[in-house]
């Protein structure tokens, strides 16, 4: 019986990861103010979406999609609520209460980057931004120090193009056949030896 081909969630899940955080680290960096469109696509595109792809993901088999995707796009649903609750008449999250959530992330990010050493080479420079923009977003809200802030806006811009380029490089590559963006994948000494066995039987 014939199986149904199936899409690269992932592609998409990055994508939308790469796309919502460009245009918050915009407003971040001074471009413009935070507003509906922020908040809209946050809680779409980077919050709806990303869930999906991790449901999709966990149907796939994949556990590192679905924790990575489920989980950021938690955040993100996460961080728009906390901007629209207070118009709704409750307080809003003092500066290290955000601090301890950024730092929280921070801890997240950075093990998800381990699991990164052993997929590719983009993943790893996505998951490590990110560990180092959610490090430096704690300290800013910690430490009130407004020149950690504009270093991680900055990061944040390279986060959010490093995951955008990884999403369409996997769209693009598939599409044409052939390695158009390179992502650099992970090849292990054990993989290699179980496809040379893998067609050692074969033959």
């Amino acid at each position: 019986m014939s199986k149904d081909k199936v899409g690269n969630a992932g592609a998409l899940g990055l994508c939308a990861f790469g796309l919502t955080t460009l245009v918050l680290m915009l407003h971040n960096n001074g471009l413009y103010g935070m507003n509906t469109m922020i908040l809209a696509m946050g809680m779409f595109y980077g919050g709806l979406v990303q869930l999906i792809v991790g449901i999709l993901e966990w149907k796939h088999g994949n556990t590192f999609g679905t924790v990575a995707f489920t989980s950021f796009g938690a955040f993100w649903l996460s961080f728009c609520f906390m901007m629209i609750l207070p118009l709704f008449g409750l307080a809003a999250p003092d500066a290290t209460a955000v601090g301890w959530f950024m730092l929280v992330w921070t801890v997240f990010t950075f093990a998800m980057f381990i699991g990164t050493l052993r997929i590719a080479r983009a993943l790893q420079v996505v998951f490590g931004l990110g560990s180092i923009g959610f490090a430096l977003l704690a300290l800013n809200d910690l430490t009130g120090i407004a020149a950690i802030g504009d270093v991680a806006a900055i990061i944040g811009v390279l986060l959010g193009c490093a995951a955008l380029y990884t999403g369409l490089a996997e769209v693009l590559n598939e599409v044409y056949g052939k390695v158009i963006l390179p992502i650099g994948p992970m090849v292990h000494k054990e993989d290699v030896a179980k496809a040379e066995s893998q067609r050692a039987h074969a033959e």
